[in-house]
């Protein structure tokens, strides 16, 4: 009887030892993996300096940087977010959007908790100024999510949503992984980045979308608390390395509607980018701190796509209106439309595989194949 009630004990203790064990360690030991960040000088004390983005935090040991996602520990700044996806999912390539690139396939895109911009008109807020340790999250190295990109079918992995930047690391493991299988690698970036980082991602992406948030300094600095050169020679870049560029444009009334900020947004991209960058002209919606705000009206809009092709702009889209006209894509040439969409749908494409018009024969820019 002792020796029952002795193994009894025994098993208690051994029993609630293991549970004790279990909340001890955590349960999913992935949360501990961390990845050494890239572009970042070692100063004195410890104290380190990141490189990766325009705003070159000077980080304290404990501390991290602007975005939360980038945290000194012992003098060598790490990386919070590396292979820790919040969202996974598979969109038409036109929800980034890209007008231009492989219409009608599909982009398996993801995001990290994490922005190194404070947009007070962010629409995925809940996300993007998020600290890594609020948000879940899925555990999936490089190798691993190219393998789900593959196996789902997208021809293209989409670093989007929050801002990919700031999971910079993890963007260009995959993106090097997936250059390898042939599958394609596109970003929408606020373009807020330094240059050496830029031209090493440069060399395995292959399209980008970038928010041009606004045109004047005091617009970004009070809206945003950016800097609109920095995103401005982020985009010179962008062409020069031969990223397929298209530019979104999100309009919130009274803030960034005027006509000669417009004009002069338009006129630097024709001279500087050239007339066949499409521009996204995207309607604003109440959200984040801007909830009082009224959506953008569709004149506004309408406007500012008159204002660009005056500009000689070719091709330019009003977003966030469905099935408004402004979707779809007209010769430059003969004005026909070539590739005819509702929403994120094509209904029908007129270009030829040498990316022709099909009713006149004008090239139309993009990447096709």
């Amino acid at each position: 009887m002792k020796s029952n009630n002795l193994r009894l004990i025994l098993a208690f203790f051994l029993l609630f030892g293991l549970i004790g064990l279990c909340f001890w360690f955590p349960a999913y030991s992935a949360k501990e993996i961390l990845k050494e960040a890239s572009f970042y000088n070692k100063l004195d004390d410890n104290i380190v300096q990141c490189q990766l983005c325009p705003r070159r935090c000077v980080i304290s040991p404990g501390q991290r940087g602007f975005c939360q996602v980038r945290e000194n520990r012992k003098g060598v700044l790490y990386s919070l977010v590396y292979a820790k996806p919040c969202a996974i999912h598979i969109d038409p390539i036109e929800k980034k959007p890209l007008f231009h690139f492989l219409p009608s396939t599909y982009a398996f895109s993801i995001a990290t908790a994490g922005c190194n911009l404070k947009c007070v008109f962010c629409q995925n807020w809940a996300i993007s100024q998020a600290k890594p340790e609020d948000v879940n999250y899925t555990y999936l190295e490089p190798q691993d999510l190219v393998k789900k990109a593959k196996a789902s079918g997208a021809g293209t992995i989409a670093y989007t949503y929050t801002e990919p930047v700031i999971f910079y690391e993890y963007m260009l493991d995959c993106a090097k992984l997936a250059k390898k299988q042939g599958i394609k690698n596109v970003m929408h970036s606020n373009g807020f980045i330094n240059e050496q980082p830029l031209r090493q991602l440069c060399e395995f992406l292959d399209a980008s979308n970038i928010d041009l948030k606004g045109f004047n300094q005091e617009y970004y600095q009070k809206m945003t608390l950016g800097n609109l050169d920095d995103v401005l020679r982020t985009l010179k870049i962008l062409k020069q390395e031969g990223v397929w560029l298209e530019i979104t444009n999100l309009i919130l009334p009274g803030y960034n509607d005027d006509q000669d900020s417009l004009i002069k947004m338009c006129l630097w991209i024709q001279q500087n980018l050239g007339s066949d960058v499409p521009v996204h002209f995207s309607r604003f919606h109440p959200s984040h701190k801007m909830l009082s705000l009224n959506p953008t009206p569709l004149a506004t809009l309408e406007k500012a796509g008159k204002i660009a092709r005056d500009c000689g702009l070719n091709y330019v889209y009003i977003g966030n209106v469905p099935a408004h006209a402004a979707e779809s894509t007209y010769c430059p040439n003969c004005h026909k439309i070539v590739i005819k969409r509702s929403g994120y749908s094509i209904l029908k494409v007129n270009i030829d595989k040498q990316g022709k018009c099909g009713f006149c024969g004008e090239e139309i820019s993009g990447v096709w194949e």
